[in-house]
């Protein structure tokens, strides 16, 4: 019998009957090869095979399908790119900020496309999304970014006010909301199985428990090392996100930085009129470490954020934060006083991918034969749906319009080694708490 202790990483990946295919065993020769069996190696591999049919294409994923922060996220189909839109636009210009939000536009519409075409069964609702005020101080941040929303002329963005914002969801400390139609939320370790129940048929392998242990070229092919044996392939995919750092060419592109959630038992009719969340957005605050959260298809209350957790080396285990997990059962009783008494059943963590600009990254390796995405930093959910596309693209070797994209080939800022990356790490963070905490506090009165 096969081990489930995957079972034991979300509350999501519970949610589901689920059996792992087989690890590789022997050697095989494809055309493309795709390390990572979260939302950008599926996605990647259905885009391949719907590109041409007679590509041999064969996914390698350490553990099981949807691991990793597919398996473990949110569950948010929404349009944002790295932290914010003005940060984006401070790092890489106006207008690349603009086009960022388009690109991720495209990508929610995609994700939406797609589960309802080939019947992705993932629990999908298209509710809309709320950046709330819980401060005069992130009032001013969500509509200066709303302004500068405006100015970019970007659509579908708009300001609630309090008493608007009252009609849809009640909480004591909302001041107001930025809203947002284009978001959806969905069940994500559903998706990433479904989608495997969708690539086998299309004659994609997929190996579990197969991790690549080493990478190497040999008479113009890239070979890649299983301990069941081995892959011969034209092409790669390095689909790892916040694994990249156990390859060597993608070491100082990004780093792995925990988010965290809890999960409370169905809400009770009662507590559901109090809180006034009929149309069930998914909501977000306007905070450095923000906190995320939305409803369950059988009305559950998740929330994630407040803080982050950080591991050194290859250190993959920073699921669990008690203090962090009763930050966020504090801050859902602060936020809806209805539910105080209300029990949480299910708390866990997960990696999210991190470069020092805090935007994504696709590029090639040495040559392009490898490619590679990362840095979804922590919306990642439609990204990597789009991404897969612009792999397949960089993979076929065609010039697109999402290729062109200012974040394909772009130059990474590399993570400083050692002490330094710690050093950098510890007065990024120690800025955005002390950011919080200043945001976070009362006007004062007069």
């Amino acid at each position: 019998m096969q081990s489930e202790t995957f079972r034991k990483k979300s509350f999501w990946l519970t949610t589901r009957n689920y059996s792992p295919g087989n690890p590789l065993s022997g050697d095989m020769a494809v055309d493309v090869a795709i390390v990572g069996g979260g939302f950008t190696g599926l996605s990647t591999a259905y885009h391949l095979k719907k590109a041409d049919p007679n590509l041999r294409v064969a996914i390698l994923e350490s553990e099981v399908i949807g691991f990793g922060a597919s398996g473990r996220n949110g569950g948010f189909n929404m349009t944002l790119f790295g932290l914010t839109l003005g940060i984006t636009a401070l790092r890489f210009g106006r207008q690349k900020a603009r086009e960022a939000h388009l690109y991720m536009e495209k990508a929610v519409d995609l994700l939406r496309d797609l589960v309802a075409e080939l019947g992705l069964d993932c629990d999908y609702e298209h509710p809309g999304f709320l950046r709330v005020a819980t401060s005069e101080k992130y009032k001013a941040r969500i509509q200066e970014e709303i302004e500068l929303a405006h100015k970019l002329g970007l659509d579908g963005i708009e300001w609630l006010n309090k008493d608007r914002l009252e009609e849809e969801v009640r909480s004591p400390m909302y001041l107001g909301a930025w809203w947002e139609p284009r978001c959806g939320i969905l069940n994500p370790a559903k998706l990433a199985w479904s989608w495997k129940d969708i690539l086998i048929p299309m004659g994609v392998d997929v190996y579990e428990n197969s991790p690549v242990a080493e990478i190497s070229r040999q008479s113009g092919k890239v070979v890649l090392a299983t301990p069941g044996g081995r892959v011969r392939a034209d092409k790669v995919v390095m689909a790892t996100n916040a694994w990249s750092h156990f390859f060597p060419q993608l070491r100082r592109k990004q780093i792995p930085v925990w988010t965290h959630i809890v999960l409370t038992e169905p809400l009770t009719a009662k507590q559901f009129d109090a809180i006034g969340w009929q149309n069930r957005q998914g909501i977000e605050d306007a905070r450095n470490l923000v906190h995320y959260y939305r409803l369950t298809a059988d009305n559950r209350l998740l929330m994630g954020g407040r803080d982050v957790s950080l591991s050194s080396g290859y250190d993959m285990d920073r699921d669990l934060n008690p203090p962090t997990f009763e930050g966020l059962r504090t801050d859902v009783r602060q936020l809806f006083p209805a539910v105080n008494d209300i029990r949480f059943t299910h708390e866990w963590g997960g990696p999210v991918s991190v470069p020092v600009d805090m935007a994504p990254a696709l590029g090639t390796l040495g040559d392009k034969n490898v490619v590679y995405s990362l840095g979804c930093v922590g919306h990642g959910v439609s990204l990597t749906h789009l991404n897969g596309q612009t792999l397949c693209d960089m993979v076929l070797e065609r010039r697109t319009e999402l290729t062109d994209v200012f974040f394909v080939n772009r130059r990474t800022i590399p993570w400083p080694p050692g002490v330094l990356r710690n050093m950098a790490i510890k007065v990024i963070k120690g800025y955005m708490d002390w950011e919080d905490r200043r945001f976070d506090a009362p006007a004062p009165t007069h």
